[in-house]
Formats: structure tokens, C-alpha cells, sequence
């Protein structure tokens, strides 16, 4: 049977090894850190969003990060320093605001298509996720913003949503806890929520059950081909054979986040990909007060780009802000601090005493669609770029980069097919 290389073990290149292995491929992923779901994938703001799925190419975000680019706890926060890669991704960003509409609309439909696949996932591998679903719930501030959500809301119906405008009264009912003045808001009762590392962790168990390898401390280093891909790695692991090693497949499919363009310029081929640093905080739920005063319903706060997920009865998700600052992993103070706050504000009978704060980079293309499909070279394929969108949509986009895979790779089970 044909091998595939999956370069990446966060929730895209996971999903991708799983729809491999259901299509009859002998898989192998490949990743730097020592378990699944470690980077990227490890404590976004948890949402299974497809009432989220408005591209950020809009005349507005270019305003708002001007405006708030001297603000160092600003929900959108540019470094100003000059990078050739930085300033050649904004201009392809300004050039697909053309496209605002039509990858809206997309996007929602492939976020709807994602759900069936990851729920019938969970199910069948028996993964616990700490699914919670009870919907997501946008609120705005005053009547402008709302105004303007009202516009996008018609291009999420256009694309099969399901999701409605709420009164301020009605926000208030659909989740009791949330406290603020408000104009009004948008309920979508299909979205959920989920740990991102939990269920990648999970479906990466899988996915050995089902016969695939896993190599992890491994750092890829150089990719030849020679009849087969040779995938050469050094490994950081005390209980590795010292020196490089390597990995030969027929295929490779690059699912490796920010890292993606590196890997894509090994192979011939320039894949655009910018890491937008967001943050989180979990809060721990430590006492009964705590736990009773915050969230069940997932939540967007329009104004402050904040998302939440109560995780369990113990946790509460807290994430937001996009910083372009490179491939700069550091988790600041002045970036924390605002979720923080936020959660006080909102939720006062949070206890936020024992919050652990994280910082990742999303993987986003310039017109913030994923890459998904074939590269320059046979037998390499690309799933990636899904930017604050990576764990609502992989599950689609495994599916697409699968059959891809096997209009050029058969197997028995796809010829059965």
C-alpha cells in the first residue's frame, strides 16, 4: 500500500493521518515536540465556530490595526518593524478584500461540512473532548457594530447557517452569568465547543490503533526525493538512535502550521503562510461560586475579540487578541492581562486566581483560506493555513486533501470504493 509522510501532529495533520488510514494508506506523521496537539493545538479559545467564519479581509481590520498600533494591550496589535514577509502578506491580504464576500460564505459552508466528520470521529474512536453543546452566542456593545454584524450575518446564512438575532434581553436569558450593558446579539444554536488537545491527543491514539507511526522529537532537516521522498530528521529524544534518520514515503502532505512555508520551500513551492499570535487564559475553577458564575454558552465579545469555552465543570477557556510579531512565541504580560480583566469584568464571580496563560501562532494564509491540495511536485499535497480556524474546519479539509491524495496514490479500499 502507498506511505504517506504527514508532517505535523496538531489537529490538521492528525485528522489528515486518520482520513488516510480510513482510505487504506500506511501513514507516518512526523512532529518536533513529544506529543500530539502540543503547539497550535494545544489551548486555543475552543471553539467549533462556523458563525466565526468571516474573513478578516475588510477595509475595517486594516483601520482598527492602524488605530490601535501604539496600544500594547489592543485586541489587533502590528509590530511596526519592517520584515520583507510581514509587509508582501499584508499586500496580498489588501488585495483579496475583493474576496471578503465569496470566502466568507465559503467558509461557513466548509465549517458546517467539518462538524458531521469530527462528531461521527468522536464517536466512533470513543473520545472525550469535553464537548459542550450549547451554542455560541455573539454580543455587541452598541448599535454600529451590531449593524455591521447584521450584514455578516446574511453572508453566514447564505452560506447554511443556522443563526439568529437576539435582543439584549434575550442575551442576558441565553446565557444568565454574562453581565455588561449590551445592544443586542446573535445566537447560533448548532456551534460548539471542545479541548482542541484532548481530542487531538485522542484521535492521535487512534490513528496507532489503526496501524499509523508516530515520530515525535523529530526535526525535519532536509526533504529529498529519489525514486521515494527521503525525509531526513534529528531527533531530540533521550531514548532516540543518535544522529539523522529518515523516514522514506511515496507521498508527503505538509500540515505543519506557521512552519508550513518553510516545509513548502524545501519542496519548490511557495505556500504564504503568517503566524498571528493569539492568546488564552483557563481559568480553574476551583470553588463552587466560581464554577456556578461562569459560562456554559460559548461566547464572542464583537468589541474586545474575545472568545470563551467552559471546559468541564473545572475549566473555563478565556482567548483572543491576533499579534503579528513573527514567529515570536513569547507569552506577554501586557497581552494576558486584558483577558484577564475582561473576565473579571464579565464574570465577577470568577475567582481568577489560578489562571494558566498560553500563547500560539495561527497559521494564516493572506486571504485566509486554507491550502489545501496538490503542491509543484507529484506526490506532495498541503493542508494547511486555516488560521483561528484550524480546529473548526480540519476535519473538512482532511477529507479534501484525502481524496486528493487518492486520485494519485490508489489503494484496494479506494479502488473498493
Amino acid at each position: 500500500m502507498p506511505h504517506i509522510a504527514v508532517i505535523g501532529a496538531g489537529i490538521t495533520g492528525v485528522t489528515t493521518a486518520y482520513a488516510l488510514l480510513e482510505r487504506g494508506y500506511s501513514v507516518t506523521v512526523i512532529d518536533r515536540q513529544r506529543y500530539a496537539g502540543m503547539e497550535t493545538s494545544f489551548a486555543n479559545g475552543g471553539q467549533l465556530s462556523a458563525s466565526n467564519a468571516e474573513v478578516w479581509n475588510h477595509w475595517s481590520t486594516l483601520l482598527k490595526g492602524m488605530k490601535w498600533m501604539l496600544r500594547r494591550d489592543a485586541p489587533l496589535l502590528m509590530n511596526p518593524r519592517p520584515t520583507w514577509h510581514k509587509y508582501a502578506w499584508l499586500a496580498e491580504f489588501v488585495s483579496n478584500i475583493a474576496n471578503y464576500r465569496d470566502n466568507t460564505v465559503e467558509t461557513t459552508r466548509l465549517a458546517i461540512a467539518a462538524r458531521k466528520h469530527l462528531f461521527a470521529i468522536a464517536e466512533r474512536e470513543n473520545i472525550d473532548f469535553d464537548h459542550v453543546q450549547r451554542g455560541i452566542l455573539h454580543f455587541y456593545w452598541d448599535r454600529p457594530s451590531f449593524q455591521h454584524a447584521l450584514k455578516v450575518n446574511s453572508m453566514l446564512v447564505e452560506g447554511g447557517l443556522d443563526r439568529r438575532p437576539v435582543t439584549a434581553q434575550e442575551v442576558k436569558s441565553i446565557e444568565p452569568t454574562l453581565h455588561g450593558d449590551f445592544h443586542g446579539g446573535f445566537y447560533t444554536p448548532s456551534d460548539s465547543t471542545g479541548d482542541i488537545h484532548k481530542f487531538t491527543f485522542g484521535l492521535a491514539k487512534a490513528c496507532e490503533r489503526r496501524g499509523a507511526r508516530f515520530v515525535f522529537d523529530a526535526t525535519v532537516n532536509r526533504i529529498a526525493r529519489d525514486g521515494v521522498f527521503c525525509i531526513g530528521y534529528t531527533s531530540g529524544g533521550a531514548s532516540s538512535e543518535p544522529g539523522d534518520q529518515i523516514v522514506e514515503a511515496d507521498g508527503i502532505v505538509v500540515c505543519a502550521g506557521s512552519a508550513s512555508r518553510h516545509f513548502a520551500a524545501m519542496l519548490g513551492d511557495r505556500v504564504n503562510v503568517y503566524p498571528v499570535k493569539g492568546y488564552s487564559i483557563t481559568v480553574h475553577l476551583d470553588d463552587e461560586r466560581s464554577r456556578n458564575a461562569a459560562p456554559w454558552v460559548s461566547l464572542l465579545d464583537d468589541r474586545a475579540k474575545i472568545v470563551t469555552s467552559r471546559l468541564g465543570e473545572g475549566r473555563f477557556r478565556v482567548a483572543g487578541t491576533a499579534e503579528f510579531n513573527g514567529m515570536n512565541r513569547d507569552i506577554r504580560d501586557d497581552r494576558v492581562r486584558p483577558l484577564v480583566d475582561w473576565t473579571r469584568m464579565l464574570f465577577p464571580g470568577v475567582d481568577t486566581n489560578r489562571v494558566v496563560p498560553w500563547a500560539g501562532l495561527r497559521p494564516m494564509m493572506p486571504n485566509m483560506m486554507p491550502r489545501v491540495g496538490k503542491g509543484r511536485q507529484p506526490g506532495v499535497f498541503y493542508n494547511t493555513g486555516h488560521g483561528h480556524l484550524g480546529w473548526t474546519l480540519s476535519a473538512a479539509t482532511a477529507q479534501m486533501v484525502a481524496e486528493t491524495i487518492s486520485g494519485e496514490f490508489r489503494t484496494d479500499a479506494a479502488i473498493a470504493a
